[in-house]
């Protein structure tokens, strides 16, 4: 309650009085402050989103949500409101810029997320049927395909006869994900899977890995990715930045997953919630990067 107490108070009255104090001591708004005191990165961005929410100015407020297309005209009109001498902040400028690209880019990525993951899988249309070929293809090279419906679809861990009914959770999303990373980190993918089909320690590894594309979304809905990719993209984040901390967390979970030795895959939901918390302890550090790398001998190397 005191702690409640305390931040109503400091956020409703002395935060205000400390940031015109040291306006007039140092001659800079709170955003130069912050742009100038920390280096690109988390740590800089999260302060410059915190300083435009927490902002008296409706114009402060709302730049956390302007379009793409606007953040340029946006930081030209803070600057004016909040009468910024570029002359003697050159840097600001360009400083402030890419913060906003970061953080308004962190909402439309989700947006664009969420628009794939509601796409439903859909047998009917050829790009969908063709991304759901490609896993087979660059998962199992020397393996043909008997039909589409198949019992093969379990030595790449589906659960049936026909995958499109395991994609109901995460829609495309979760194909998009799977495809990703056995198209850009194939020699890894396989690794894993072949981690997946061992006869003791083994788990469905599409299924794992739809998944794990649910861990990925509820990471980013939460705001919980946000240190990563102020950290790893200076500017925008894309799609394809979503999917690398796919892949980061598929090659980790594997990992965790040999080194935990589970009894047997019914204990695969108390692994996962000890591997989620692993990785959410991980986000907590502000110059966290979740990237998955291949070093000089092709050995794939996770960085946090």
């Amino acid at each position: 309650m005191l702690a409640f107490i305390w931040q109503y108070f400091y956020t409703s009255f002395l935060r205000y009085w400390f940031k015109w104090v040291l306006r007039h001591v140092t001659g800079r708004c709170e955003l130069q402050r912050i742009c100038a005191g920390y280096a690109q990165g988390a740590e800089r961005t999260a302060r410059a989103e915190y300083s435009l929410k927490s902002s008296k100015s409706e114009l402060l407020r709302s730049s956390v949500d302007v379009e793409e297309n606007a953040v340029e005209s946006r930081v030209a009109k803070i600057i004016h409101v909040k009468n910024v001498k570029e002359q003697k902040d050159p840097a600001f400028k360009k400083n402030l810029q890419v913060c906003l690209q970061q953080i308004t880019g962190y909402k439309h990525l989700f947006v664009s997320v969420e628009e794939l993951r509601n796409d439903v899988f859909d047998s009917e249309k050829e790009e969908h049927e063709s991304m759901l070929l490609k896993l087979w293809e660059l998962l199992m090279p020397s393996v043909k395909l008997e039909s589409r419906i198949t019992k093969q679809w379990g030595d790449i861990g589906f659960q049936g006869e026909d995958p499109k009914t395991d994609f109901r959770g995460m829609g495309m999303l979760g194909l998009t994900n799977l495809v990703f990373f056995s198209e850009n980190y194939t020699e890894e993918a396989r690794q894993v899977l072949s981690h997946a089909n061992h006869p003791k320690l083994g788990y469905s590894y599409a299924i794992v890995g739809i998944n794990l594309t649910e861990m990925a979304y509820s990471l980013l809905k939460s705001g919980e990715l946000k240190p990563h990719f102020y950290n790893s993209v200076a500017g925008k984040p894309e799609m394809k930045h979503f999917h690398q901390v796919y892949c980061y967390l598929a090659y980790e979970f594997d990992k965790f997953w040999i080194e935990e030795e589970p009894e047997s895959i019914m204990e695969f939901n108390i692994y996962r919630e000890k591997f989620h918390d692993k990785i959410k302890k991980c986000l907590l550090d502000p110059e966290i990067t979740l990237i998955l790398t291949v070093d000089s001998k092709n050995e794939p190397v996770a960085t946090s």
